[in-house]
């Protein structure tokens, strides 16, 4: 069985629904995985989604913040959520297809400005969060399964704009990059992206604050596609939507793409 999936930071479900359909109906991957829906479950225009064939839907919802949903063309079955550093977040929501693969979909705390946890609360959530995800995959090691998401982690040197600049930026700072790299190895996580894409900048975030984030470039790779050890080697074809940061009142995400043949 080949699929295509894809992973969006929509910044607003009901905001940008249209963009949503767009991608639906323009790049037609089988799953997408939404973050930071901002929208109870019953507000999100899930009929909308339906309508255009993709009535499989497992979501968590919240108010104004977070939310993360999965819209499927294939058959699937919730697979469950978790509250990771008991933050009463909507960050995490799984789901199982119909061969198997269990899709785990994350949105991770971004954590605020300052790289202090001292003086910033949210650096510390964030922290605390990619610690309980390392524990709990340690504890359950993940198989034939996939995790995406907005991880909120730049890691590689090349996965920002200019890594000196950036070292003391929350996204791109040393303990984030540890932190991430300690939660990936628990699960035996391969990056899917950087196995297909291995070498060269790489961004699927630009600021909203940039006048022309297409000219000035100064981008993030934030959104992420990892592979369980064991299906690894069935993922091909990433690719980032750099095209959609640039459609009508767009988020400031940009979909990242993988194909698995399983």
């Amino acid at each position: 069985m080949t699929f295509t999936l894809a992973t969006w930071n929509i910044n607003s479900v009901r905001l940008r629904a249209e963009l949503v359909l767009k991608l639906l109906a323009e790049e037609g991957p089988d799953v997408l995985c939404l973050q930071e829906c901002k929208s109870p479950v019953d507000k999100m225009p899930l009929e909308a989604f339906a309508a255009v064939g993709y009535g499989h839907v497992v979501a968590r919802g919240q108010k104004g913040y977070n939310g993360v949903a999965i819209l499927s063309k294939i058959p699937m079955q919730e697979a469950g959520s978790h509250d990771f550093a008991a933050l009463g977040h909507a960050r995490h929501i799984a789901g199982e297809l119909e061969n198997g693969v269990t899709v785990h979909n994350f949105y991770v705390p971004a954590g605020g400005d300052v790289a202090d946890r001292t003086v910033n609360e949210k650096f510390g959530q964030k922290l605390d969060y990619l610690t309980e995800m390392r524990d709990w995959f340690r504890g359950n090691r993940p198989e034939k399964s996939i995790l995406v998401g907005d991880l909120n982690i730049a890691p590689r040197e090349d996965d920002v704009w200019d890594h000196k600049k950036l070292l003391k930026v929350v996204s791109h700072t040393p303990v984030e990059v540890e932190h991430l790299a300690e939660t990936q190895d628990a699960g035996g996580w391969h990056d899917v992206t950087r196995k297909d894409i291995p070498e060269g900048r790489l961004y699927s975030w630009w600021s909203y604050r940039a006048k022309d984030w297409d000219g000035a470039d100064k981008g993030r790779r934030l959104d992420h596609v990892w592979a369980s050890g064991d299906i690894a080697t069935a993922a091909h074809s990433s690719r980032i939507l750099r095209d959609a940061r640039g459609w009508e009142k767009p988020s400031d995400h940009a979909p990242v793409f993988a194909t698995f043949d399983l």
